[in-house]
């Protein structure tokens, strides 16, 4: 298993919603957090607040990024995505993807017992939803995913929560999404642990253009 030295830093970013996510951290102690409500102007104040929030001499120390990526806004997650594409190819690091979905269960998951099922979902456009569903397999692995990120009419959701004996209602994701980038951290360090490293070029944003019916 590999582990950051106490001199590498991850950075994660989280812009799908109105609210910008920064987290940096070694896991040997030093983590920092916050978040900002942007609204409609994250191109605005992106690159400022990362910036401020980066020291210039943690840069050169950065081993991984991760990134929100998607669904949630169109905008908002192809300008992050975007960011975090260009900043891991100028450094040379991986960078991972992680679903906004997957990133709100994980927060989650301590609600939900080992082998259970954990349903999301996220209104979408046209009185449609973006929705997955993962499974527990213990508290410290990640998920197995049971249904992929897509997004479908509510009647097809509800149906395929019966279909699979899915007892609790659904997790239903909130307007602010930038405090789950400590999540977003936990899933790619734990990818990263397990010996991944993806290219930049792999992550792509999720936008669910496609509807399941």
């Amino acid at each position: 298993m590999s582990n950051l030295t106490s001199s590498q830093y991850g950075l994660a970013l989280h812009t799908t919603s109105f609210q910008l996510g920064l987290s940096i951290s070694n896991f040997s102690g030093e983590t920092r957090f916050k978040t900002w409500d942007v609204d409609h102007e994250l191109s605005t104040y992106l690159h400022q607040h990362l910036v401020e929030f980066i020291s210039h001499k943690v840069w050169d120390k950065l081993a991984f990024i991760a990134v929100a990526k998607g669904p949630g806004s169109f905008t908002s997650t192809r300008i992050g995505v975007v960011t975090a594409r260009t900043l891991a190819q100028q450094l040379n690091i991986p960078l991972f993807g992680i679903s906004t979905l997957e990133a709100f269960a994980w927060q989650n998951k301590d609600n939900y017992s080992v082998n259970s099922l954990i349903p999301v979902q996220m209104s979408a456009s046209r009185g449609q939803l973006y929705v997955a569903i993962y499974e527990v397999k213990n508290q410290n692995q990640k998920f197995i995913l049971t249904l992929p990120d897509m997004v479908i009419y509510p009647d097809i959701w509800k149906q395929k929560i019966q279909d699979l004996k899915i007892n609790k209602n659904p997790l239903v994701t909130p307007k602010k999404l930038g405090v789950t980038v400590a999540s977003i951290f936990e899933l790619a360090y734990y990818d990263w642990q397990q010996g991944k490293r993806p290219h930049w070029s792999d992550v792509i944003p999720f936008y669910g253009m496609s509807v399941v019916n």
